[in-house]
Protein backbone atom coordinates (compact mmCIF):
# COMPACT_ATOMS: atom_id res chain seq x y z
CA UNK A 1 0.00 0.00 0.00
CA UNK A 2 1.87 3.86 -0.87
CA UNK A 3 1.31 6.68 1.00
CA UNK A 4 -1.38 7.91 -1.19
CA UNK A 5 -3.81 4.60 -0.77
CA UNK A 6 -3.64 5.07 3.39
CA UNK A 7 -5.96 7.31 4.99
CA UNK A 8 -5.29 10.22 7.19
CA UNK A 9 -6.97 9.00 10.01
CA UNK A 10 -5.11 6.06 9.90
CA UNK A 11 -1.88 7.47 9.72
CA UNK A 12 -2.49 9.92 12.87
CA UNK A 13 -3.90 6.82 14.84
CA UNK A 14 -0.94 4.62 14.11
CA UNK A 15 1.48 7.02 15.66
CA UNK A 16 2.12 6.57 19.00
CA UNK A 17 5.69 7.69 19.63
CA UNK A 18 8.88 9.07 17.60
CA UNK A 19 12.38 7.98 17.61
CA UNK A 20 14.71 10.42 18.15
CA UNK A 21 17.94 8.98 16.75
CA UNK A 22 20.33 12.00 18.46
CA UNK A 23 23.75 10.86 18.26
CA UNK A 24 23.44 7.10 17.47
CA UNK A 25 25.85 6.92 14.20
CA UNK A 26 28.22 7.20 16.21
CA UNK A 27 28.41 4.75 18.50
CA UNK A 28 32.30 4.70 20.03
CA UNK A 29 31.81 7.97 20.77
CA UNK A 30 28.89 7.25 23.23
CA UNK A 31 31.23 7.57 26.54
CA UNK A 32 33.03 10.98 24.89
CA UNK A 33 29.54 12.69 24.00
CA UNK A 34 28.21 11.63 27.93
CA UNK A 35 31.27 12.90 29.51
CA UNK A 36 31.47 16.50 27.00
CA UNK A 37 27.65 16.90 27.80
CA UNK A 38 27.66 16.10 31.26
CA UNK A 39 30.09 18.95 31.91
CA UNK A 40 28.68 21.43 29.84
CA UNK A 41 25.33 20.79 31.55
CA UNK A 42 27.12 21.39 35.22
CA UNK A 43 28.77 24.43 33.85
CA UNK A 44 25.29 26.14 32.66
CA UNK A 45 23.19 25.12 35.26
CA UNK A 46 25.84 25.88 38.21
CA UNK A 47 26.87 29.15 36.38
CA UNK A 48 23.07 30.18 35.96
CA UNK A 49 22.72 29.29 39.85
CA UNK A 50 25.46 31.79 40.77
CA UNK A 51 24.53 34.56 38.88
CA UNK A 52 20.79 34.10 40.37
CA UNK A 53 22.10 34.10 43.77
CA UNK A 54 24.57 36.91 43.10
CA UNK A 55 22.23 39.10 41.96
CA UNK A 56 19.50 38.69 44.57
CA UNK A 57 22.13 38.93 47.52
CA UNK A 58 24.69 41.79 46.56
CA UNK A 59 23.02 44.98 46.71
CA UNK A 60 25.95 46.46 44.34
CA UNK A 61 23.86 44.02 41.63
CA UNK A 62 20.49 45.55 42.83
CA UNK A 63 20.15 47.40 39.39
CA UNK A 64 17.78 47.06 36.69
CA UNK A 65 20.28 45.49 34.39
CA UNK A 66 21.30 43.00 36.61
CA UNK A 67 17.47 42.28 37.40
CA UNK A 68 17.16 41.69 33.90
CA UNK A 69 20.56 39.49 33.53
CA UNK A 70 19.03 37.30 36.81
CA UNK A 71 16.29 36.72 34.05
CA UNK A 72 18.07 35.72 31.56
CA UNK A 73 20.00 33.46 33.67
CA UNK A 74 16.72 31.82 34.95
CA UNK A 75 16.06 31.57 31.48
CA UNK A 76 18.89 29.79 30.00
CA UNK A 77 18.68 27.47 33.06
CA UNK A 78 15.30 26.49 32.06
CA UNK A 79 15.90 26.37 28.30
CA UNK A 80 18.82 23.69 28.75
CA UNK A 81 16.72 21.88 30.78
CA UNK A 82 14.48 21.07 28.41
CA UNK A 83 17.06 19.49 25.70
CA UNK A 84 19.68 18.68 27.60
CA UNK A 85 19.05 16.14 30.27
CA UNK A 86 17.08 14.17 27.83
CA UNK A 87 19.57 13.73 25.90
CA UNK A 88 22.07 12.98 28.42
CA UNK A 89 19.64 10.13 29.43
CA UNK A 90 18.91 8.78 25.69
CA UNK A 91 23.32 8.06 25.86
CA UNK A 92 23.22 6.56 29.51
CA UNK A 93 20.22 4.07 28.76
CA UNK A 94 20.18 4.15 24.66
CA UNK A 95 16.57 4.53 24.89
CA UNK A 96 15.79 6.66 22.02
CA UNK A 97 11.55 6.49 21.83
CA UNK A 98 9.70 9.44 23.08
CA UNK A 99 5.91 9.52 22.81
CA UNK A 100 3.89 11.84 20.71
CA UNK A 101 2.46 14.38 23.88
CA UNK A 102 6.24 14.33 25.15
CA UNK A 103 7.70 15.02 22.20
CA UNK A 104 4.68 18.42 21.90
CA UNK A 105 5.45 19.15 25.24
CA UNK A 106 9.02 19.37 24.70
CA UNK A 107 8.72 21.78 21.59
CA UNK A 108 6.25 23.81 23.19
CA UNK A 109 8.39 25.03 25.94
CA UNK A 110 11.30 25.03 23.60
CA UNK A 111 10.12 27.66 21.02
CA UNK A 112 8.12 29.58 24.03
CA UNK A 113 11.49 29.45 26.05
CA UNK A 114 12.91 31.01 22.42
CA UNK A 115 10.54 33.92 22.17
CA UNK A 116 11.27 35.11 25.62
CA UNK A 117 15.22 34.91 25.20
CA UNK A 118 14.26 37.42 22.14
CA UNK A 119 11.92 39.55 24.27
CA UNK A 120 14.29 39.51 26.85
CA UNK A 121 17.46 40.76 24.85
CA UNK A 122 15.31 42.95 23.02
CA UNK A 123 14.29 44.40 27.25
CA UNK A 124 17.92 44.49 28.01
CA UNK A 125 18.92 46.32 24.81
CA UNK A 126 16.62 48.74 25.49
CA UNK A 127 17.46 49.29 29.16
CA UNK A 128 21.27 50.28 27.82
CA UNK A 129 19.90 52.73 25.64
CA UNK A 130 17.70 54.52 28.17
CA UNK A 131 21.25 54.09 30.47
CA UNK A 132 23.41 55.54 27.68
CA UNK A 133 20.99 57.72 25.61
CA UNK A 134 18.27 59.41 28.33
CA UNK A 135 20.65 59.02 31.93
CA UNK A 136 18.77 61.60 33.68
CA UNK A 137 15.03 59.43 32.44
CA UNK A 138 16.30 56.47 33.25
CA UNK A 139 15.50 56.21 37.27
CA UNK A 140 11.89 56.93 36.39
CA UNK A 141 11.41 54.55 32.68
CA UNK A 142 13.38 51.49 34.44
CA UNK A 143 11.42 51.52 37.38
CA UNK A 144 11.32 48.28 39.48
CA UNK A 145 7.97 48.14 38.86
CA UNK A 146 8.12 48.88 34.94
CA UNK A 147 11.00 46.37 34.62
CA UNK A 148 8.77 43.77 36.45
CA UNK A 149 6.05 44.14 33.73
CA UNK A 150 8.82 43.88 31.20
CA UNK A 151 9.88 40.66 32.12
CA UNK A 152 6.51 39.30 32.91
CA UNK A 153 5.71 40.46 29.56
CA UNK A 154 8.87 38.62 28.18
CA UNK A 155 8.31 35.54 29.75
CA UNK A 156 4.10 35.25 29.22
CA UNK A 157 4.80 37.47 25.19
CA UNK A 158 5.16 33.95 23.24
CA UNK A 159 3.11 31.34 25.36
CA UNK A 160 -0.14 31.55 23.11
CA UNK A 161 0.72 31.91 19.62
CA UNK A 162 3.61 28.46 20.60
CA UNK A 163 0.80 26.68 21.87
CA UNK A 164 -0.70 26.99 18.69
CA UNK A 165 1.66 26.92 16.46
CA UNK A 166 2.86 23.21 18.31
CA UNK A 167 -0.93 22.10 17.87
CA UNK A 168 -0.63 22.85 14.11
CA UNK A 169 2.84 20.80 14.02
CA UNK A 170 0.86 18.18 15.41
CA UNK A 171 -2.01 17.84 13.29
CA UNK A 172 0.24 17.12 10.56
CA UNK A 173 0.08 12.96 9.07
CA UNK A 174 3.06 11.21 10.41
CA UNK A 175 3.17 7.71 9.21
CA UNK A 176 3.97 4.79 11.81
CA UNK A 177 7.60 4.02 13.29
CA UNK A 178 9.00 7.62 12.76
CA UNK A 179 12.53 8.19 13.28
CA UNK A 180 13.51 11.62 14.01
CA UNK A 181 17.32 12.40 12.57
CA UNK A 182 17.84 14.71 15.32
CA UNK A 183 18.42 14.76 19.46
CA UNK A 184 15.00 16.82 20.50
CA UNK A 185 11.40 17.58 19.03
CA UNK A 186 12.16 20.47 17.04
CA UNK A 187 10.35 22.11 13.81
CA UNK A 188 12.21 21.25 10.94
CA UNK A 189 12.64 17.42 11.61
CA UNK A 190 9.42 17.35 12.52
CA UNK A 191 7.86 18.80 9.92
CA UNK A 192 10.61 16.48 7.02
CA UNK A 193 9.12 13.80 8.57
CA UNK A 194 5.39 14.22 8.16
CA UNK A 195 2.95 13.20 5.46
CA UNK A 196 1.32 15.46 2.80
CA UNK A 197 1.37 18.99 1.73
CA UNK A 198 3.52 21.07 4.92
CA UNK A 199 3.86 24.61 2.90
CA UNK A 200 0.91 25.67 4.63
CA UNK A 201 3.03 25.43 7.96
CA UNK A 202 6.07 25.73 6.80
CA UNK A 203 5.07 29.62 5.85
CA UNK A 204 3.08 29.60 9.30
CA UNK A 205 6.81 28.82 10.71
CA UNK A 206 8.46 31.76 8.68
CA UNK A 207 5.52 34.27 10.03
CA UNK A 208 6.03 33.62 13.72
CA UNK A 209 9.70 33.76 13.20
CA UNK A 210 9.39 37.61 11.70
CA UNK A 211 7.20 38.38 14.50
CA UNK A 212 8.64 36.85 17.50
CA UNK A 213 12.41 37.14 16.41
CA UNK A 214 13.06 39.63 13.46
CA UNK A 215 10.71 42.56 15.03
CA UNK A 216 12.86 42.09 18.48
CA UNK A 217 15.93 41.68 16.47
CA UNK A 218 14.96 45.25 14.93
CA UNK A 219 14.64 46.91 17.78
CA UNK A 220 17.80 45.59 19.53
CA UNK A 221 19.32 47.14 16.22
CA UNK A 222 17.67 50.61 16.31
CA UNK A 223 18.46 50.89 20.10
CA UNK A 224 22.61 49.95 19.30
CA UNK A 225 22.74 52.98 16.59
CA UNK A 226 21.15 54.85 19.12
CA UNK A 227 23.78 54.02 21.46
CA UNK A 228 26.64 54.07 19.22
CA UNK A 229 25.41 58.01 17.53
CA UNK A 230 25.25 58.86 21.38
CA UNK A 231 29.00 56.92 22.24
CA UNK A 232 30.41 58.83 19.22
CA UNK A 233 29.60 62.25 20.81
CA UNK A 234 31.06 61.75 24.46
CA UNK A 235 33.94 63.87 24.78
CA UNK A 236 36.48 61.56 26.26
CA UNK A 237 37.34 58.34 25.22
CA UNK A 238 37.06 56.85 29.04
CA UNK A 239 33.48 57.37 28.37
CA UNK A 240 33.49 55.81 25.34
CA UNK A 241 35.45 52.49 26.91
CA UNK A 242 32.53 52.84 29.90
CA UNK A 243 30.08 52.61 27.39
CA UNK A 244 31.22 50.11 24.92
CA UNK A 245 32.37 47.55 28.46
CA UNK A 246 28.68 47.84 29.19
CA UNK A 247 27.42 47.29 25.99
CA UNK A 248 29.81 44.44 24.46
CA UNK A 249 28.77 41.32 26.66
CA UNK A 250 24.99 41.50 25.66
CA UNK A 251 25.94 42.37 21.61
CA UNK A 252 27.90 39.28 21.97
CA UNK A 253 25.49 37.57 23.10
CA UNK A 254 23.05 38.75 20.33
CA UNK A 255 25.29 37.50 17.69
CA UNK A 256 25.85 34.43 18.89
CA UNK A 257 21.93 33.62 19.39
CA UNK A 258 20.44 35.52 16.37
CA UNK A 259 23.31 34.12 14.10
CA UNK A 260 23.14 30.44 14.80
CA UNK A 261 19.35 30.43 15.42
CA UNK A 262 18.73 32.43 11.95
CA UNK A 263 20.73 30.01 10.23
CA UNK A 264 18.75 26.93 11.20
CA UNK A 265 15.25 28.50 10.74
CA UNK A 266 15.17 30.90 7.95
CA UNK A 267 17.28 29.14 5.63
CA UNK A 268 15.17 27.27 2.36
CA UNK A 269 13.98 23.74 3.09
CA UNK A 270 16.19 23.07 0.17
CA UNK A 271 19.49 23.65 2.46
CA UNK A 272 18.50 22.18 4.85
CA UNK A 273 20.13 18.07 5.90
CA UNK A 274 19.73 16.01 8.79
CA UNK A 275 23.89 16.13 10.16
CA UNK A 276 24.34 20.34 9.18
CA UNK A 277 20.05 20.97 11.46
CA UNK A 278 21.94 18.51 14.18
CA UNK A 279 25.45 20.76 14.41
CA UNK A 280 23.61 23.84 14.39
CA UNK A 281 20.69 22.99 17.08
CA UNK A 282 23.55 21.48 19.19
CA UNK A 283 25.38 24.76 18.99
CA UNK A 284 22.49 27.48 19.73
CA UNK A 285 20.63 25.52 22.27
CA UNK A 286 23.91 23.56 24.55
CA UNK A 287 26.97 25.90 23.42
CA UNK A 288 25.71 29.66 22.97
CA UNK A 289 23.90 29.07 26.65
CA UNK A 290 27.82 27.69 28.09
CA UNK A 291 29.35 31.01 26.14
CA UNK A 292 26.71 33.68 27.60
CA UNK A 293 27.01 32.16 31.29
CA UNK A 294 31.04 32.82 30.61
CA UNK A 295 29.94 35.78 28.79
CA UNK A 296 28.08 37.16 31.93
CA UNK A 297 30.42 36.07 34.80
CA UNK A 298 33.96 36.43 33.46
CA UNK A 299 33.66 39.21 31.46
CA UNK A 300 31.60 41.37 33.83
CA UNK A 301 33.75 43.03 36.74
CA UNK A 302 30.81 43.56 38.96
CA UNK A 303 29.68 40.23 38.74
CA UNK A 304 33.31 38.97 40.02
CA UNK A 305 33.52 41.38 42.82
CA UNK A 306 29.91 39.98 44.27
CA UNK A 307 31.36 36.59 44.36
CA UNK A 308 34.58 37.82 45.70
CA UNK A 309 32.42 39.26 48.46
CA UNK A 310 30.24 36.01 48.63
CA UNK A 311 33.73 33.56 48.77
CA UNK A 312 35.04 35.60 51.64
CA UNK A 313 32.32 35.75 53.77
CA UNK A 314 31.65 32.05 52.91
Amino acid sequence: MNHEEIRGEDIISSVKQFVLLGFSDLPNLQGFLSGVFSIICIIILLGNILIIILTSLDPALQKPMYFFLANFSSLEFCYVSVTLPRILVSIWTQKRSISLLNCATQMCFFLTLGVTECFLLAVMASNRYVAICNPLHYPLVMNPKNCIHLAARSWLGGIPVQIGQTCQIFSLHFCNSIQIDHFFCDIPPIIKVAYGDTSGHELSVYAVATLFAVVPFMLILGSYSKIISTILILPTATGWGKAFSTCSSHLLVVVLFYGSASITYLRPKSNHSAGTDRLLSLFYTIMTPMFNTMIYSLRNKEVIAALRKLLLKT
